[in-house]
């Protein structure tokens, strides 16, 4: 059983590394074995979660880029590529919501303003894409490409349409995607996207608790509407991750896994 699940040896990328969701993955990607590369923006960040790697005794690597410049991409593959000669996973966890591009109480629907709303969808959508672009040249016939999708791809949810667009894109693009490489490759190039519940991160913080840390309206009608009852945990992502990016899931392209507490099968009654 350990052969279906465990990534020894195996080269992965996590772009948004140094986010609540992309930190959890990169480390339990190198718990299973992995050697991680994390890559976000900002050095400080991808510093801290690769020295914590470290502490657990893995091979880990620190890049700093922006997934919305190809340049800086292709500068982190090759760092890959000069460390460890490979790519056999990549895990596009960079993305997320912007403040602008949520809509305010009261504030009409059509004053979303244009740049919000193509700023998120950029970050979302054409991020994934040009990591996917980057990375997926490394990768040869075999390897596994999860991409990070939302709740906010299937139902509709108020106030945040433009995440919610550039999402449902992202489902797309990786259907499309897994459909290509399996018949361009003899499906050994796999392509999955992971769509998690409600976790709680730096983004969505002010929309789901107050500041006494007590769900918001949001939060609890959020709650109310999860049979778990609870909002996740960012660990609770690993699990599904490990899966996809293993031999034992070997047979599996083109699905979006939902982990999100039973959301997105509840009709509310």
């Amino acid at each position: 059983m350990s052969d279906l699940f465990a990534l020894e040896d195996r080269v992965a990328v996590v772009t948004g590394g140094s986010g609540a969701l992309g930190r959890a993955m990169a480390l339990g990607l190198a718990d299973a074995g992995a050697r991680v590369a994390v890559v976000a923006r900002r050095r400080e960040g991808v510093d801290t979660v690769a020295t914590e790697m470290r502490r657990r005794g893995a091979d880990a690597l620190a890049l700093e880029a922006d997934v919305l410049s190809s340049g800086e991409l292709a500068a982190a593959r090759d760092a890959v590529l000069e460390r460890w000669g490979r790519v056999d996973v990549l895990v596009n966890a960079a993305g997320g919501n912007r403040p602008e591009a949520t809509l305010s109480d009261g504030q009409d629907v059509f004053d979303l303003p244009l740049d919000a709303f193509r700023a998120v969808v950029d970050l979302n959508l054409t991020g994934t894409w040009l990591a996917c672009q980057a990375f997926g040249t490394a990768m040869g016939e075999r390897g596994s490409i999860v991409n990070i999708s939302s709740m906010a791809a299937q139902r509709a949810l108020t106030r945040v349409g433009g995440y919610a667009a550039a999402k449902a894109a992202v489902e797309s693009l990786t259907r499309w995607l897994a459909v290509e490489l399996a018949q361009r490759h003899g499906g050994g190039l796999r392509v999955n996207a992971i769509a998690p519940g409600f976790v709680i991160g730096e983004q969505n913080r002010s929309l789901l608790l107050d500041e006494h840390g007590r769900p918001t309206e949001r939060g609890r009608t959020i709650i109310e509407h999860t049979p778990a009852g609870r909002f996740g945990e960012a660990g609770e992502l690993v699990g599904t991750l490990l899966w996809l990016c293993g031999d034992g899931a070997s047979f599996v392209t083109g699905v979006v896994v939902n982990v999100d507490g039973g959301f997105g099968a509840f009709s509310g009654v």
